[in-house]
């Protein structure tokens, strides 16, 4: 039923159909991020310090979710090929060694929270009360991590099985626990300690495990498919290759986010420590509207492939063309969106002074590459159902790292003569995605020549 959909389904129909719940999981989960933000920047006397503290963690945390959601979509796509052929044992097998996976991944990060957390922070910071907030912060969200790990894996599970309203549920509820608990524990509500950004960390950390526990529940419950045990678990380098042979490209681009961030982090320090909250802010706004462009195009990807699987010529054409243009809609909606709002943006989160002016700037320079970013995302999503893997990974590379801090770091240079001049490390966003889009283009030209252009059409039915 589902392959007919892609068959046969109009196209953009069938955009909708499979982006909009995927988009709506997706903003879910930025808009948790947004609203941990606020509570923190929010807190009395310190707000600011706070936000700081939580920006300079920021990196490891998307690391985390790089490697987990980099394992998880490898053993997805494997346990999804696996069960295709019929073979529930092996199936098993895959979902026991990521499980293994799991376990190893929590340890490295367990120990990188007793150990490394405060060298880590020290390399972006010297302020004494911003430092102990985020060693304090990241500590537990690394000691914790369990939750976010398994979460990862858990969803990607249920995705392979065709579950993927569960996985939705499992994120929901995570999120909602997050919410609820954030103004409880860290302003001290209902009898309890006011925690402050460990009040943060630990309804973070708990909101991650209540997402875990329910997506292991309908595992458990659900997918019978799949069986569990210990024996299953028992490590195959035959299996964690294949799985790491599809994920690892994943991996590399979601750390790239990380690494940029943390780049950014050191680059900024070096102005002033506002530049570095009002970025920490503006980036955190910015998901809500970039991970709507990746559900997106998260549905343009197996609509593409499906049916340059089944010779569709003019399916794909349509798919390219209207998944581009969903997406470039989206962010144009949110270009609109930060450079009106941009004002009551840094209200909501308490900004006063040179930070706020500094975020404001940031919302309104920035967002000018939103257009040249969405047509990224877009091509990235083809450039993958097409199998280029390697073409995705380049513009990866491109604009989140090689066209962005090389020209921060020289625009940098410039705003700590003359702080006035920041919007110039700003523009580095609009620079760095329009290198990349021009790069995309070329990309796709040849691909289109090698792989669209001698399709025949062999699929031309549809429905309404």
């Amino acid at each position: 039923m589902e392959g007919q959909k892609l068959a046969v389904m109009p196209i953009k129909k069938l955009l909708l159909n499979m982006g909009i719940p995927i988009i709506l999981s997706m903003m879910m989960q930025a808009a948790y991020n947004i609203v941990d933000s606020i509570f923190v920047a929010n807190i009395p006397e310190t707000g600011e310090q706070a936000l700081n503290a939580l920006t300079l963690a920021f990196p490891v945390q998307m690391f985390m979710v790089a490697i987990g959601i980099g394992t998880g979509v490898g053993m997805n796509a494997l346990l999804s090929k696996t069960l295709g052929q019929g073979d529930k044992e092996k199936a098993s097998f895959v979902a026991g060694n990521a499980f293994f996976l799991g376990i190893v991944i929590y340890l490295v990060f367990l120990i990188f929270g007793l150990f490394g957390v405060k060298a880590f922070v020290a390399s972006q910071t010297s302020n004494p009360q911003i430092m102990d907030m985020a060693i304090r912060y990241l500590r537990i969200c690394c000691t914790c991590s369990f939750g976010i790990i398994c979460f990862s894996l858990m969803e990607k599970v249920l995705q392979a099985t065709g579950r993927s309203n569960l996985s939705t549920i499992a994120q929901i509820t995570g999120a909602v626990t997050n919410i609820v608990l954030d103004p409880i524990l860290i302003y001290g509500l209902l009898g309890l300690p006011q925690m402050g950004v460990d009040g943060a960390a630990w309804a973070t950390v708990l909101g991650q495990v209540a997402s875990a526990g329910i997506a292991l529940f309908f595992h458990v419950t659900q997918n019978k498919e799949v069986k569990n045990g210990l024996s299953y678990m028992k490590p195959s380098g035959k299996i964690i290759g294949e799985i790491y042979s599809i994920g690892l490209p994943a991996i590399i681009a979601q750390a790239l986010m990380s690494i940029m961030t943390y780049g950014l982090n050191i680059i900024l320090v070096g102005i002033s420590e506002n530049a570095v909250t009002a970025y920490g802010l503006y980036y955190k706004v910015q998901q809500f509207i970039l991970f709507a462009a990746f559900g997106l195009r998260d549905a343009i990807t197996p609509i593409v492939a499906f049916n340059y699987g089944s010779g569709s010529k003019e399916r794909v054409n349509e798919g390219i063309k209207y998944g581009m243009i969903d997406t470039l809609g989206i962010m144009l909606i949110g270009l609109v969106v930060l450079e009106v709002l941009a004002v009551p943006f840094t209200g909501i989160f308490g900004l006063s002074g040179e930070t706020q002016q500094i975020c404001i700037l940031a919302m309104r320079v920035i967002s000018l590459s939103f257009l040249f970013a969405g047509a990224n995302v877009a091509y990235q999503g083809i450039f993958q159902a097409l199998g280029g893997g390697m073409e995705s990974l380049i513009i990866s590379v491109c604009r989140q790292f090689l066209f962005v801090l090389p020209v921060a770091w020289g625009f940098a240079q410039m705003a700590k003569v003359n702080h006035e001049m920041i919007w110039l490390v700003w523009l580095t966003f609009l620079i760095a995605e329009g290198l990349s889009t021009l790069i995309a283009a070329i990309l796709m030209k040849r691909i289109r020549a090698s792989k669209i252009d001698g399709i025949k059409n062999s699929n031309k039915l549809a429905i309404d």
